[in-house]
């Protein structure tokens, strides 16, 4: 159901782009269309308070963001030069990722099914939220919104390394069908994409974008003496279940990304069959 702060995305266009995104849950890989889940963001539906509650969330995140976030992160945050007052513009966040990397972030009407996200991440395009929190719940959403896609996952995308990392995983992800590895290609996802740490500079630093759209959680992941904070070990990540209703008990640290990139390709290509992206 549409809820109120959605305006942006009430549309037969909408409607039809979530219907073929929850069907290609059901397709074979082959046969899934991920343009059709793809829609116009109609950047002049957005209100006042919809600029307002993006200028509110950045100004708070940048006040911490560039002591805690990974300097790969920061590099791809400062090239996109988002806007600070007022709701970003997918077009201009896609033509600085078009020259970086060839992704782009690409609206959609709202959840998409795993096989469906995955279809997208295969080919280098990011299903991207385009609606906002209300400004009334600014701490906390439960479902993704354009501040948590594109503030904190989409700089990434601009790096080459992480670009290839998450292609590989999405076509893994797409074209697995053992319930074993589907499991654990989504722990994966939870405790990198989502929760990841990296040291960098002598210390530890945030890429994840749970932590990097999470003012409480990104202090606690690097200061707080409570939860375990593991050597990043790719069969140790898909072996540990997550939670997901507080903040995290454990998380992962990479030594660079890298390691991440190369540990998803022999896993792709040795135990899924699959190819890694180039």
């Amino acid at each position: 159901m549409v809820q109120k702060y959605d305006a942006i995305i009430d549309s037969t266009e909408a409607m039809a782009a979530q219907a073929a995104a929850d069907a290609g849950a059901h397709l074979p890989a082959d046969q899934i269309d991920a343009t059709k889940f793809y829609i116009t963001q109609h950047w002049d539906r957005y209100t006042e308070e919809n600029h307002r509650t993006w200028a509110a969330l950045y100004a708070r995140r940048i006040e911490t963001l560039r002591e805690q976030a990974s300097n790969v992160f920061l590099s791809g945050f400062d090239a996109f030069n988002l806007p600070k007052t007022h709701m970003p513009r997918l077009s201009e966040v896609n033509k600085v990722l078009q020259g970086k990397t060839g992704w782009q972030s690409r609206p959609v009407p709202g959840y998409l099914p795993a096989k469906s996200f995955f279809a997208c991440l295969a080919r280098r395009e990011f299903p991207t939220t385009i609606t906002i929190r209300p400004f009334d719940k600014l701490d906390y959403l439960p479902e993704p919104d354009i501040f948590h896609d594109v503030y904190g996952h989409v700089p990434l995308h601009a790096d080459p390394v992480f670009a290839e990392f998450l292609q590989t995983y999405g076509k893994a992800a797409l074209m697995c069908d053992d319930e074993v590895h589907v499991k654990r290609l989504g722990r994966l996802f939870w405790f990198t994409v989502e929760f990841g740490l990296i040291r960098e500079d002598g210390r530890l630093k945030i890429y994840g974008s749970g932590l990097m759209s999470s003012i409480g959680e990104s202090k606690y992941s690097l200061e707080s003496d409570i939860p375990e904070r593991r050597p990043f070990d790719l069969e140790q990540v898909c072996n540990t279940d997550f939670e997901i209703d507080h903040f995290q008990p454990i998380y992962y640290v990479l030594d660079s990304f890298a390691q991440l990139r190369d540990a998803m390709n022999s896993y792709a290509e040795q135990v899924l069959g699959v190819g890694a992206a180039h």
